[in-house]
């Protein structure tokens, strides 16, 4: 028997109101309202709560959100036998010399008078936002008696330019690994610096030890048990928190196939503050030749998205590495190492990266030329976004509470960096520091 054609008239009469509902229609609603009511929404909750509450309980533990304040921009590694308590100003000084030196090729980069004035001012002010007093690579290996010197000189160093009031906001010292040929030593210098420095018992503000190399996350769980004895053997009154240097392939993947890094963040018992991609150990690691290990290597793209997942929501901070092509010699390398540093630096910041490494004064302008470039090229638009979501006026972003609070963000690392100037942001935002701190999750 052929199939009614789709297009046939049916039994349904044509001049039935379309929009009266049939009485199987209304039978049904009622039914479906009879059969809500039954429903004792405030009894599911409850037990809903009581299923969930170890689950909300590890979540608010392991994911505590952003951290609280500042971070900073870079950190500057120095090696232990250099540094002395004017290496910030020299630093300063070396970098605005390079900067008069090389002016037309600096000049070309920025592309920005005023850009480069507030450059210069960062120079003079605070070129240096966090300071690492290095015993690792860049120290090398030296008799114990050396090493031993060359801590207790520069705790007193540093001390010293603490009491001066010019020693950078943040500062540590980065030791020994703890892989086996290096633990003792390793150990030896972080003891002993901390007793040097901390012969009062308060551990300085925005003070942090960096432990490289890692490997397992049983060295991170070391590493917080020799936080608690050196805390009660020289007296902390304050926790002592660490980075952990991401440069070995085995802090990516586990034998087991897991992302080991997201392990060593939770391992850490809330005393990691931050990972450190680690560039050319890593590269090298992973069999990558010299001539190609740098910050934008596919492969390290993939080891720094896996740590950005790791730490995101733990309050854990991420730091690129660095370059090793130094802006010194003649004009036109100069001007090829700058303009190299500047890209590395605006590419990391475009991906979530806020943080890397410096290894020479002529590396700071182009370091704050790419950060302040930045916030103010990006600020007009996220403070119109800011304005207009707070005053929850229409406009052509329809921007919701996450992307409210990236937006916080991005101005106030603005403002800690001196890329932006408060009364500006107070009045193109609607919005200080504090009620920006809110927003952005940070207070």
């Amino acid at each position: 028997m052929p199939t009614q054609p789709t297009d046939q008239p049916t039994d349904q009469p044509t001049d039935q109101p379309t929009d009266q509902p049939s009485h199987q229609t209304t039978d049904q609603t009622t039914d479906h309202q009879a059969r809500g009511a039954g429903v004792d929404v405030a009894a599911l909750a409850d037990a809903l709560d009581e299923r969930l509450r170890d689950a909300d309980r590890e979540l608010a533990r392991r994911f505590p959100g952003p951290r609280a304040g500042r971070q900073p921009v870079h950190t500057v590694y120095v090696p232990a036998d250099r540094y002395d308590a004017g290496l910030t100003a020299a630093w300063g000084a070396a970098a605005t010399a390079a900067v008069d030196l090389h002016h037309d090729a600096f000049a070309r980069i920025v592309g920005d008078d005023a850009l480069e004035e507030a450059v210069r001012r960062k120079l003079a002010s605070e070129p240096v936002e966090d300071l690492r007093i290095d015993f690792e690579d860049g120290y090398g290996t030296r008799p114990d008696a050396e090493e031993d010197a060359a801590v207790d000189r520069a705790a007193r160093e540093l001390r010293s330019s603490m009491e001066q009031g010019t020693a950078p906001p943040f500062t540590g010292i980065r030791f020994k690994s703890f892989e086996s040929p290096t633990r003792r030593r390793g150990l030896r210098t972080l003891v002993r610096f901390l007793e040097q420095l901390c012969q009062d018992g308060s551990l300085p503000t925005g003070f942090v030890v960096t432990l490289p190399k890692v490997t397992s996350v049983d060295q991170v769980e070391a590493m917080v048990l020799a936080a608690q004895r050196i805390e009660a053997g020289v007296g902390l009154t304050t926790p002592l928190g660490f980075e952990i240097q991401v440069e070995t392939p085995q802090s990516i993947l586990g034998p087991d196939g897991t992302a080991l890094v997201a392990r060593m963040v939770h391992a850490a018992a809330g005393r990691c503050t931050g990972l450190h991609y680690g560039t050319y150990d890593y590269s090298a690691s992973i069999g990558i030749a010299a001539e190609f290990q740098a910050m934008d290597h596919p492969a390290a793209d993939h080891a720094k998205a896996v740590m950005q997942v790791a730490a995101a929501e733990t309050g854990v901070r991420l730091s690129d590495g660095s370059t090793n092509v130094i802006p010194v010699g003649g004009p036109e390398s100069v001007a090829a190492a700058w303009a190299l540093h500047h890209r590395l630096v605006g590419r990391s910041l475009a991906r979530g990266y806020y943080q890397g490494w410096d290894l020479h004064p002529a590396q700071l302008p182009t370091r704050y030329a790419a950060v302040f470039s930045f916030y103010r090229k990006g600020f007009a638009a996220a403070s119109t976004r800011l304005h207009d979501y707070v005053a929850q006026r229409e406009s052509a972003f329809m921007d919701e509470p996450a992307t409210a609070r990236a937006l916080a963000d991005f101005v106030l690392r603005g403002l800690d960096c001196g890329a932006l100037d408060d009364d500006d942001a107070v009045r193109r935002c609607g919005l200080d520091r504090a009620a920006l701190a809110r927003l952005a999750r940070r207070a």
